[in-house]
């Protein structure tokens, strides 16, 4: 625990202080009472004292003292809050290897099933885009809270030849920062039509920032295959880490290696585990394997866990104001039921 104002922790020595006060109060009031003649006199004058409780609402009011004094120092802890903003990308492949059925039914149903399992259990202020990658990459659905629009744009899953997974990273980012202007019409196979002279902005400086310390955003990227065409995966890592942007590698399929046929051709696909745990490592995030459609399912859920909420070091001064309160309502709770007052 730390503190925002620390030198405000020598008021605690005000405690002790109120400790002797009170106690020099009591032995005043000793000393100011009427002398009787006798001890039985007295005791027949005065009945059954209050004994030890008279002294416990004090005590808790001055632990309320204590705990507000504490609390001026503006204490700060690490905590888990659930995150007020966020975005999460999903990058899945739809290259034509997601046919083989390792995976039950196959690969490309078990990661969209599993895909929207994920995001119907995601809190709905949180935003999620869809970029879809084999040859090239595509934005199939631009981040949005509507569920109902992130179901359909994974329903509509086209195969293709290829496999970019550098691309689907690098449209990823660029959707999360459109101001950056990150180059993509080469990962998109379109062709860009430069803008009229009028409308040209000078492009911004870029400034890296910590891997991993972004937390508005994260990317979850989800293939069966190594990179056949596109940008490098390790660089548009390196694009992500640079933005602070945690890039979450999902796994699925064999890493033996395996032959599939569709249509009168083959190929050999390989899941690449060593490029997506770089991946994983260099922004800061984690990489999963998924043998089959439950473990797929597993991984989203842990992920989920992971995605809506943050460890912050946060101020708890509130907590102690509510700590203080709770005392003094007490001692006057207990002042009014033993000694009809409130002590």
């Amino acid at each position: 625990m730390s503190f925002q104002w620390p030198n405000l922790l020598w008021s605690l020595l005000a405690v002790p202080a109120l400790i002797g006060l009170y106690l020099w109060l009591l032995g005043r009031r000793k000393r100011s009472t009427v002398r009787l003649a006798s001890i039985s006199v007295a005791r027949e004058a005065l009945g059954r004292g209050p004994g030890w409780r008279r002294h416990v609402p004090p005590a808790l009011m001055l632990g309320a003292v204590a705990v507000l004094l504490f609390a001026a120092a503006r204490p700060l802890a690490v905590v888990k809050l659930p995150l007020t903003e966020r975005t999460i990308m999903l990058a899945m492949d739809v290259s034509g290897s997601m046919r083989a059925t390792d995976v039950k039914p196959n690969r490309i149903i078990a990661s969209q099933e599993a895909a929207k399992t994920f995001v119907n259990a995601l809190p709905r202020d949180v935003k999620v885009g869809i970029v879809s990658f084999a040859g090239t990459a595509a934005v199939v659905q631009a981040p949005t809270t509507s569920r109902e629009d992130i179901i359909a744009a994974i329903d509509r899953f086209q195969l293709q030849r290829g496999t970019a997974t550098g691309s689907g990273i690098v449209l990823s980012l660029a959707t999360l920062f459109p101001d950056d202007e990150i180059e993509i019409a080469q990962i998109t196979g379109q062709r860009l039509m430069p803008k009229p002279l009028g409308e040209q902005k000078a492009k911004k400086e870029f400034k890296p920032v910590e891997p991993g310390s972004y937390n508005s955003a994260a990317i979850i990227m989800l293939t069966d295959g190594q990179r056949t065409t596109g940008p490098d995966p390790l660089d548009a890592a390196k694009m992500a880490a640079q933005r602070g942007v945690r890039v979450y590698t999902v796994g699925v399929g064999t890493t033996s290696g395996e032959t599939i046929g569709f249509e009168g051709w083959s190929m050999r696909v390989r899941l690449d585990e060593e490029t997506l745990k770089s991946v994983a490592v260099m922004t800061q995030a984690e990489y999963f394997y998924a043998g089959t459609a439950q473990d797929l399912i597993k991984v989203y859920e842990s992920l989920s866990s992971k995605l809506v909420v943050e460890r912050k070091e946060t101020e708890i001064t509130a907590l102690f104001g509510l700590l203080a309160a709770a005392l003094v309502v007490a001692a006057a709770a207990l002042g009014l039921w033993w000694f009809g007052r409130v002590s």
